[in-house]
Formats: C-alpha cells, structure tokens, sequence
C-alpha cells in the first residue's frame, strides 16, 4: 500500500475505486464538472489542502485539465502537488467506446504507472505491506455508539457536524468517515456530540 499524507483528487467514483486497491489515503472526488458549482465541496477541498495538502490526480484529456486548472484557482497554489499519467490511447474495459480524445484515463492506468506518477509527484508518501489503521482512528462503531448512524436523530446529528466541520450537506457517513479521521481526533469527535447533546 502506497501511504499518502495528502488528500488524493480525483474526477469520479472509479477513479477512486481504482486508486483504493493500493492507496492508504483520503481520496476525494470532483464528480468531473461538478465540482464548479459545488461551493461546499470546494469548501472541503481548500480545508483538505490547508491541513495535508492536496494531491491532483486527473485524466490526461482536456476535461482533466480543466477540472485541474480551476482547483488551482480555488486553492493556494502552494499547497498542491500534482500528478501527471501519460497519454495512453485505448478505453477503459467497463466502456464501450473510447473517450473523445482518445485517452484512457486514471481509472484504465496499471497501478505501476499511477504509483510512479505519484511517486514522482513529491507528495509525501511510503510504502508499507497493507493498509494501515492507527490506534484512535474514528471507526464505524464510533460514528454509531455517537449517534451519527443508526439512530433515530443520526440524520440530524451528521447536520449538525457537517456545517461546524463546513463539510458537504450530501455526504454519507460513510463518506464523512474518511475526512473526520484528517479534520479531528477521536476524542474531539466525542467533545463535540457531547457539547451538541446527541442522542
């Protein structure tokens, strides 16, 4: 597993799914074009890239580009790295034509290639045998025994934490999973529902 300090963008939900087989990290998704009227998830990305950094992992198309040159408008230039993969001509397996341009993108690129490209990124990365998990990082059976899931109030009390952390209203609590465990402390996540009277 390829351990990231910084959060890792990517454009869609496969390129995610892609990059989980051997990344031990938060990866973020732009939802391609989506991520231009997405005021929260912006929200989201420019608080990511203060507290780790972000990592910029796009298709090498001209959509990619795009979608790469406005996060740099949206964040602090100094507080990204970028990640390039090479121009391949073919098509993803789960598609039935190529892309316009041609392209295969991150989610048709062999690991080797996508773990160089970041390698040669300078984001700050090691190598370790499988994923990891650190002793007080916030599981599923916290978000429950906080009454963040499986509750009668869990909707309500994700509301509430998802606008004091400035998180996206849409995200599932399996989603805010992931970014709690880069924005708090375990102990800070039970601070804070606490303070807030959750049942």
């Amino acid at each position: 597993m390829l351990k990231i300090k910084e959060a890792v963008i990517v454009e869609g939900k496969y390129d995610k799914i892609r990059l989980s087989n051997f990344i031990d990290g938060l990866i973020i998704t732009t939802e391609g074009f989506g991520i231009f009227k997405d005021k929260e998830k912006q929200r989201l990305i420019r608080s990511l890239a203060e507290s780790r950094g972000i990592l910029i992992l796009t298709d090498s198309d001209g959509a990619g580009f795009v979608i790469r040159n406005f996060l740099k408008g949206v964040v602090d230039k100094d507080k990204i790295r970028h990640a390039y993969i090479p121009d391949i001509l073919g098509k993803e397996r789960r598609k039935n034509a190529p892309s316009k341009e041609g392209k295969i993108g991150v989610e048709g690129i062999s690991d080797e290639i996508l773990m160089e490209a970041i390698l040669r990124s300078g984001a700050e990365c090691s190598i370790s045998g499988k994923k990891e998990r650190t002793p007080c990082e916030i599981t599923k059976a916290d978000l429950y025994a906080l009454g963040l899931s499986g509750s009668v109030n869990a909707a309500e009390n994700r509301r509430k934490l998802k606008q004091h952390l400035n998180l996206p209203e849409k995200m599932t609590a399996n989603g805010m999973l992931a970014v709690l465990n880069v924005m708090m402390t375990k102990d800070e996540l039970t601070a804070f529902m606490q303070q807030e009277g959750a049942k």
